[in-house]
């Protein structure tokens, strides 16, 4: 997909969003305690037409984890519907360009220096 079929999602509301989501609930693991291992809070949605999938299981509520999956949905459309920046071509003076030329001269005459001094050895 190109930026352009991302940019025709963004334009969508949190609930057209919604609709294209596949929800998933689970038990969240890690630290928490009885609070996390006894309730199915935590939420994986997968956003179908673009197969953007993403986890919230920040808080013990499914509704606000849902919420947050929304909201990370959004902003990751919103990054890939930004058109990539013109690449413009750095403008080198000519100074510039004889400075570094004479400088690899210079290196690699040393080079040659410290080849032919262990050639003597």
């Amino acid at each position: 997909m190109n930026w352009h079929d991302y940019a025709r999602y963004v334009r969508q509301s949190a609930d057209e969003l919604a609709r294209d989501c596949e929800v998933q609930v689970f038990r969240a693991k890690g630290p928490g305690g009885q609070g996390v291992n006894t309730t199915d809070s935590a939420v994986r949605m997968t956003h179908v037409p673009t197969g953007i999938t993403v986890t919230a299981r920040e808080t013990r509520s499914q509704f606000q984890n849902r919420q947050l999956c929304l909201q990370k949905i959004a902003s990751i459309l919103k990054r890939r519907a930004q058109p990539p920046r013109v690449r413009k071509k750095t403008k080198v003076s000519k100074a510039a360009r004889e400075r570094r030329l004479a400088d690899k001269r210079h290196r690699s005459q040393l080079k040659r220096q410290r080849g032919r001094a262990g050639d003597e050895w």
